[in-house]
């Protein structure tokens, strides 16, 4: 029985300090590591009577939309960022079609993209690499085709890069709407836009998202076409001597999965892709890292997708040690409870209720995409997730 008290408390602290135990902890080290100066690259941003200086600031900027069966909201997409508050003569927009057997290609030049690639069926990286051969821009900027962008998103996305040469990757916000549903994401994703500021102001982010995002073109790197950009490339430009940086004022919003079920169903496709780069795209690799981001790597990401197992050997223990004192019968039923919570959801649909759900159904899926990987080779291509367009 020691041995599985032990497992016990190992397992249960590490499922506590991986969930909120690193937020505190990067709270504190904000508190006493110095933190990289703020609004570098601030003189992009205009005030109201100086445009024009500003404008001569600006790099030129190639846009990448990587699209495949998008012909519903192209043309929208492309309108979003012709509308950008950034110099004409500086921006390009290419539209990288991904196979698309609608009429994607044909609404995006419609819509006055500068460049529509029509490529065979390679998945969404291969289309985004074919995308930057293509750019004349110095500085490579990617986004979803359902992601929209405030006006000033792109001066903010390409401030950081702004006297300072070391940065290769800048990752904007993106706010999930929701125009009903169950969905709990926006409370999750509040809380990890938190975090991925914090790690950014003191080494770099661990992860971005493909809704708005930037890098310089010499610092893009082609990576395995099942390994998206999101998870791969923060990891990868600090391993390559760059920072990987987030810019909470450079916003995007996009629609999100309507259902906590369809939540399970995006997390467990999108683990399919990030256990690869967690087993065998150099994530475990400490080489190149340094102690701080070495120690943000294996508590966002390591000890976060880890947690369905550290659950089920807190869940296993506790069944076993559930007569032998008060902290294992407490927490049995805390388990339990939330396991109720979540199943009680569909039929009392209280918001309490549904975070237990999201919880329960989000963690489980992280399992099950790596169940997915074990059984079968993940696939380079992908299809929009359903009700997000």
């Amino acid at each position: 029985m020691p041995v599985v008290k032990l497992l016990f408390w190992l397992c249960a602290a590490l499922v506590v300090y991986a969930q909120a135990g690193y937020g505190l902890l990067l709270a504190l080290l904000s508190k006493l590591l110095p933190r990289r100066p703020a609004r570098v690259g601030a003189a992009l941003v205009p005030p109201a009577d100086d445009d024009a200086a500003a404008d001569a600031l600006l790099p030129s900027v190639t846009v990448i939309v990587a699209a495949y069966q998008e012909e519903s909201v192209i043309a929208e997409k492309v309108a979003n960022l012709k509308a950008l508050d950034y110099p004409a003569e500086k921006l390009e927009i290419v539209v990288a079609c991904d196979g698309s057997p609608d009429a994607t290609p044909q609404r995006a030049r419609e819509a006055g993209a500068d460049t529509v690639l029509e490529l065979p069926r390679g998945g969404k990286i291969r289309a985004q690499d074919a995308g930057v051969r293509q750019a004349r821009g110095a500085i490579v900027a990617f986004s979803d085709a359902n992601a929209f962008w405030e006006p000033d998103a792109l001066r903010r996305l390409v401030a950081p890069f702004a006297g300072q040469p070391d940065v290769g990757y800048v990752c904007g916000q993106v706010s999930f709407v929701n125009d009903g549903g169950t969905n709990q994401e926006g409370l999750y994703w509040r809380y990890e836009m938190a975090l991925r500021g914090i790690e950014s102001d003191l080494r770099s982010i661990t992860a971005g998202n493909g809704a708005i995002y930037a890098t310089r073109r010499e610092a893009y790197v082609e990576v395995d076409p099942i390994m998206g950009h999101d998870l791969s490339f923060p990891f990868n430009m600090v391993k390559n001597g760059w920072r990987a940086l987030y810019a909470a004022d450079a916003r995007a919003t996009e629609k999100m999965v309507p259902s906590i079920e369809g939540e399970f169903a995006r997390k467990r496709r999108m683990m399919t892709h990030g256990w690869p780069i967690v087993l065998r795209g150099r994530m475990l690799d400490p080489r190149g890292y340094g102690p701080l981001y070495g120690l943000m790597i294996l508590s966002h990401r390591v000890l976060r997708y880890a947690t369905p197992f550290l659950h089920l050997a807190v869940l296993s223990t506790s069944v076993v040690l559930a007569r032998r004192g008060r902290p294992y019968a407490l927490a049995l039923l805390a388990q339990l409870g939330i396991l109720a919570a979540a199943a009680l959801a569909r039929a009392i649909p209280a918001r309490p209720f549904l975070v237990a759900r999201y919880y329960v159904l989000t963690t489980a899926a992280l399992g099950a995409g790596l169940l997915d990987v074990m059984r079968s080779e993940t696939e380079a291509g992908w299809e929009p997730p359903e009700g997000t367009r």
